[in-house]
């Protein structure tokens, strides 16, 4: 037995009595005729979260949160309960309403319950308990006074530390459980300049899934508040940005946040099942510019958007979606998977005990290719780059998306020149794709910051890519 599968399972189950004999009791109460599959999700969430501004501790926060969220499926159908509480009765209760969706079928039982296999990505501890909460304070602390010291034009310094951990046991019908801890600690940093009456700011951050040692650590924070300012300085010279298509240089690593909106939405497998994606029913076909191969990776150590298994209990896995511009499969979870005739990839997710399981992405990234990035400038007269990216929209339908870019840049004549502010760039996600002209040999994931959101729940993703060169993007603008 895993050790991860052991602590969740003296934190879940032990402290409400439950057992694998009440785990079945539960179970003859979930299924019976009409039902295909059943699973019991429990989990505790402990969080915690700091904040500093201008040195002043403005926010502190612990919260822990538990419960239990069962399932039943019947075709298309789900029947779906939770309990905030876990004991026997609320389990049973929850059960039985989720078992009221079927009412014909055939018999089902529950299988003996086996572990599913064992993988660490990331260390089954609780980072809040691993640092004093002083020590925590302080450490935002030391990167307000670095900013003040580093710049007389800085005005406002808001500094933020969150932290938890997941603690998650599942058990499906199909005879298979399965326990994960997920640490998770995040670092943000946020400082407003001025300088002749204009203000800007700028914007960084990081994590993963680890301690808060290995977050604070090796100079890390000092290194990203000095990433703040340099994007708050740049923003104070930036220019009214460019409006119309041309062509755009996107940078590698954070930018691959368009990639996940404009075509990574698209490639999950509820929306393809049901026809409602832009990319429904092409398995096979190009959708994207040779060269350019696209996967989901759920088992990279300590990202972000990493898990052992998913919330259903399948470990993860790398799934090529696109390869070589060749549409080649989808993110899947168990229902949609089984609806579709496939096997499930590890993409089962929900945001708690209280949401139902869907389809979604891990870490999405596009593979590194073999160009220079130089070379992709030195080619555009007259066209963006666009390194750093805030909101965006995507329309699943058509693949059309909306997004901001919170740092860019005028390339003129095969040269990086003026910052821009105000560039939203404005397209289609598989046009994009087929617009690809380039792709750098320089792939990074993103520095840890990714939360995705989907049918009301959120949950952590990471985004990757390298640097790519695309021929024409529509830039929205402020001046022709």
């Amino acid at each position: 037995m895993t050790h991860a599968l052991e602590i969740a399972q003296s934190r879940l189950l032990l402290p409400a009595g439950l057992d694998g004999a009440g785990l079945e009791r539960a179970f003859g109460t979930l299924l019976g005729p009409g039902v295909d599959f059943g699973d019991i999700y429990f989990q505790h969430a402990r969080r915690e979260s700091w904040t500093v501004e201008d040195g002043i501790v403005r926010d502190g926060a612990h919260s822990i949160e538990q419960g239990v969220g069962v399932r039943a499926i019947s075709g298309e159908k789900t029947g779906f309960a939770y309990a905030d509480d876990i004991n026997a009765e609320a389990l049973l209760s929850a059960a039985g309403s989720a078992r009221a969706i079927a009412r014909s079928g055939a018999e089902q039982r529950v299988r003996s319950l086996v572990p599913a296999g064992a993988r660490s990505l990331y260390p089954a501890e609780d980072p809040v308990d691993g640092m004093a909460n002083d020590a925590k304070v302080e450490a935002l602390r030391r990167v307000d006074r670095l900013l003040r010291a580093a710049d007389p034009r800085v005005k406002q310094v808001m500094v933020s530390l969150s932290g938890g951990v997941d603690t998650i046991f599942v058990a499906r019908s199909d005879g298979v459980v399965a326990g994960d801890v997920r640490p998770l600690v995040r670092l943000n940093v946020q400082v407003i300049v001025e300088q002749g009456g204009r203000r800007e700011s700028g914007y960084a951050g990081y994590g993963g899934r680890y301690s808060y040692a290995e977050l604070l650590g090796d100079g890390q924070p000092e290194k990203f508040a000095r990433e703040a300012l340099r994007q708050a300085l740049v923003n104070l010279e930036a220019v009214d940005a460019p409006a119309g298509v041309m062509p755009v240089v996107l940078g590698s690593g954070w930018p691959g946040v368009l990639l996940h909106e404009a075509v990574g939405h698209g490639l999950e497998g509820d929306f393809n099942r049901k026809g409602t994606s832009t990319y429904a029913g092409r398995i096979g076909q190009r959708v994207a510019a040779p060269g350019v191969t696209i996967v989901d990776d759920g088992t990279l150590d300590g990202r972000r958007g990493s898990l052992n298994v998913d919330d259903e209990g399948t470990p993860t896995r790398c799934t090529t979606l696109i390869e070589d511009g060749v549409l080649t499969g989808y993110m899947q979870d168990t229902l949609n998977a089984r609806l579709m005739g496939v096997a499930p990839t590890g993409n089962g997710r929900r945001e708690s005990f209280a949401h139902l399981v869907m389809p979604r992405m891990t870490n999405t990234c596009m593979l590194a290719g073999k160009d220079d990035p130089a070379d992709m400038i030195r080619s555009v007269k007259k066209g963006l780059y666009a390194v750093n990216f805030g909101g965006g929209q995507v329309d699943i339908t058509s693949g059309k998306y909306v997004f901001s870019a919170t740092e860019a840049y005028l390339i003129e004549d095969g040269r990086v020149t003026a910052p821009v502010k105000g560039a939203t760039l404005i397209g289609s996600g598989p046009e994009t794709m087929q617009k690809v002209r380039m792709v750098g040999h320089d792939m990074a994931l993103d520095d840890g910051v990714g939360t995705c959101g989907k049918d009301g729940q959120s949950v952590p993703v990471g985004v990757g890519q390298p640097s790519l060169l695309v021929e024409a993007i529509t830039v929205g603008g402020t001046r022709a």
